[in-house]
C-alpha cells in the first residue's frame, strides 16, 4: 500500500508525548510512580476534565455519552457539520457514517504504571496533531476516543464502555451492576456528571468504517526480537469466573489433619490443575491465572472454612479456550468431592476472540514501512477495548514494545522512541484509512447576504463566532448554511 496520504516526513514529538503522559499520570489516587484511576472517581473525573481540555485544544468537536465515553472528532475537510434548529451539534451517529475511529481508555488499576490504555488516547491525540500540522485534512471524520472503564476494577467488568457502544452489553444487564461498597452504576455516572439512558449508547452499523487502536505490547516479544512495532493479528478472549469452595473448617489444633476438610487446600489443588491444563492444552500459547484468593475465616488458628478463588482462561482460539475451562470445571469438582466439600461455580464472562480485519493490518504495515520501521504479526493475548470494536467495525491494533513485557505494575516502561514510532505510525495509518480530503475544484462566487457560495457545495457564513455544544462543549466555528 503506497503512501496515497503523500505525507512525506512527519514531524512526531516523542518527548513531548511523554510529558503528556507524565501530565495525566499525576491523576492519580497513589503516590508515583504507581497508578490508580477508578471510573467515576473524583480522581477520575478531574482527569477527564483535563483530557476533555486536550481535546478541544487540538481543535476537535467534544462530547460523551450516557456512560463516559469520550469522543473527540476531526470533521472531514477540517469543517464542522452545521448546527441543527436548536443550534446544537447534530448526534455522533449522524455526523458522517463511516468514520475512522481510534483510541484506548485512560482508568487504571490499583497499582498499575502510566503507559497502558492512556498511551492509545494521548497517542491517538498526537497522530491527529502531527497530521493536522504536516497539512493533512482527512476526507472521512477521524474520532479520537477515550472509552470508559477498561478494567474491570469497580464493576466487575471488563471495557464497560466498548461493550455497550458495540452492544455486546444490554443496558437491562447494565444497570444491574454495582460496585463492592453498594453502588449502582447509574448512581455512580450520574454523580460523575453522565446521565442520560444506556439505550442511547450502542452505535449503529457503518458509523466506523475502521477502528485501530494504540498500545503498549503488555508481552515481551517486540523487544526480545528489537521490532519496534507489532500489527496484531488477534485478540485473545478470555473466559472468567469463580470456583467457590465450602463446607469445612474447624480448630487447627482441634481438627486431625486426617479428617480436615480444608477449603483452601481445595483451591490450591484446583490453581495447580489450572496451571497444567493451559501448558497442556496443545493451543498457541494459551494461559490461566488464578488471581483472587478470598479464605475465611482467615485465622492464624483455623482450618479454612470457605476458599472463592477467581480464574481466567485465554487463547485466540475459542475452541481451545473453552476446552481449557471444561477441564477447569472438572479438577474443581474433583478437589471437591477429595476433600467433602461443596462446589459453587460461575462463569462471569466467556467472549468471543476477535480477529484484525486485514486492510487494516495491511495498513498498518503499509505505515509502518513508510516511517522506515520493521514490524511483525502477533497476537494480543490481553483484553483491549479493540475487542469490541470488532462488532461494529474492521478492526487493528498497533502494539509498541515496553520494558521486559511489564505492565499493569509501577515499574512499566515504555522508551521515546517507541512512544514516537508508535504515533507515527498510527498517524499514517489513519491517514491511509480516512483518505485526504480534496476541496471542490469550482470556484468560489458571491452570494447573497455577505455568504461566500460554493457551486454545488456548501456555502460558508463570513461572519465567525462561539457556539455552545451538547454536554457544554465550546468551539470556535463557521457557520455552515
Amino acid at each position: 500500500m503506497a503512501d496515497e496520504a503523500g505525507l512525506g516526513s512527519l514531524a512526531v514529538d516523542g518527548t513531548a508525548i511523554l510529558e503528556q503522559l507524565r501530565i495525566l499520570s499525576r491523576f492519580s489516587d497513589t503516590p508515583a510512580p504507581a497508578m490508580q484511576r477508578i471510573v467515576y472517581s473524583a480522581t477520575d473525573v478531574s482527569a477527564r476534565a483535563h483530557l476533555i481540555m486536550a481535546f478541544r485544544r487540538a481543535g476537535l468537536d467534544v462530547r460523551a455519552d450516557a456512560v463516559g465515553n469520550l469522543f473527540g472528532r476531526w470533521h472531514p475537510g477540517g469543517v464542522a457539520p452545521a448546527l441543527d434548529v436548536d443550534r446544537e451539534l447534530p448526534p455522533l451517529r449522524t455526523m458522517g457514517e463511516g468514520a475512522i475511529a481510534t483510541g484506548s481508555h485512560t482508568d487504571a488499576i490499583p497499582g498499575s504504571g502510566m503507559y497502558d490504555g492512556t498511551f492509545g488516547v494521548l497517542g491517538a491525540l498526537a497522530a491527529v496533531t502531527a497530521l493536522r500540522d504536516a497539512g493533512f485534512t482527512p476526507a472521512k471524520p477521524i474520532d479520537v476516543v477515550a472509552f470508559t472503564s477498561e478494567e474491570p476494577t469497580r464493576f466487575g467488568v471488563s471495557c464497560l464502555g466498548s461493550r455497550l457502544l458495540s452492544g455486546a452489553l444490554s443496558p437491562a444487564d447494565a444497570d444491574r451492576l454495582v460496585d463492592t461498597d453498594g453502588v449502582a452504576l447509574a448512581t455512580a455516572r450520574a454523580e460523575a456528571g453522565y446521565t442520560g439512558p444506556l439505550e442511547a449508547v450502542a452505535l449503529p452499523p457503518g458509523t466506523y468504517a475502521a477502528f485501530l487502536e494504540l498500545h503498549i505490547e503488555q508481552g515481551p516479544h517486540l523487544e526480545a526480537t528489537d521490532t519496534p512495532v507489532g500489527v496484531v493479528t488477534a485478540i485473545a478472549a478470555p473466559a472468567s469466573g469463580w470456583a467457590n469452595f465450602t463446607g469445612g473448617g474447624g480448630h487447627a489444633g482441634g481438627a486431625a489433619m486426617a479428617t480436615r476438610a480444608d477449603a483452601s487446600l481445595a483451591a490450591a489443588t484446583f490453581a495447580l490443575a489450572a496451571e497444567a491444563a493451559a501448558k497442556g492444552s496443545g493451543g498457541d500459547g494459551t494461559v490461566a491465572t488464578v488471581g483472587v484468593w478470598d479464605v475465611s475465616p482467615g485465622a492464624v488458628n483455623a482450618v479454612p472454612a470457605s476458599a472463592g478463588v477467581s480464574w481466567d482462561v485465554r487463547d485466540p482460539e475459542r475452541g481451545v479456550r473453552d476446552g481449557v475451562v471444561e477441564a477447569l470445571h472438572d479438577a474443581a469438582t474433583a478437589a471437591a468431592a477429595a476433600r467433602g466439600l461443596t462446589l459453587e461455580w460461575s462463569v462471569t464472562a466467556a467472549d468471543p476472540p476477535a480477529t484484525a480485519a486485514p486492510a487494516v493490518m495491511a495498513a498498518v504495515e503499509a505505515a509502518a514501512a513508510d516511517a522506515g520501521l520493521r514490524s511483525t504479526r502477533l497476537v494480543s493475548r490481553a483484553y483491549h477495548d479493540a475487542l469490541f470494536m470488532a462488532r461494529l467495525a474492521p478492526t487493528g491494533m498497533v502494539f509498541v514494545p515496553c520494558r521486559g513485557g511489564v505492565s499493569h505494575r509501577p515499574d512499566e516502561h515504555v522508551e521515546v522512541e517507541h512512544l514516537r514510532g508508535g504515533v507515527e505510525v498510527l498517524a499514517r495509518a489513519l491517514a491511509k484509512l480516512a483518505g485526504r480530503y480534496v476541496p471542490p475544484a469550482q470556484a468560489a462566487v458571491p452570494a447573497e447576504g455577505g455568504e461566500i457560495r460554493r457551486r454545488g457545495g456548501r456555502s460558508r457564513s463570513s461572519r465567525p463566532g462561539w457556539q455552545g455544544g451538547k454536554g457544554g462543549a465550546r468551539r470556535f466555528f463557521i457557520t455552515l448554511v
